[in-house]
């Protein structure tokens, strides 16, 4: 059965008890090779859009951000 599968990657071999299939025998997916996700997250950020604005800096004025002009209201 090993060696159907290791010629023929497609193939699939259920193995059955009583005509229930109970498990599946399959060509092992390749690897990926690595940083093969870093690159292509990398990819996907060179395409995004450009920032427009000139940068924030968020952490000096946080609660004008979360709480609006006047700060948080207490």
């Amino acid at each position: 059965m090993v060696r159907h599968v290791r010629r023929d990657t497609g193939a699939k071999v259920e193995i059955t008890v009583r005509d229930e299939v109970v498990a599946e025998l399959r060509a092992a997916l390749p690897e990926p090779e690595p940083g093969a996700a870093a690159r292509k997250l990398l990819e996907v950020m060179r395409r995004l859009p450009k920032r427009r604005r000139r940068k924030t800096d968020v952490s000096t004025r946080v609660n004008e951000y979360l709480y609006g002009l006047g700060g948080k209201k207490r």
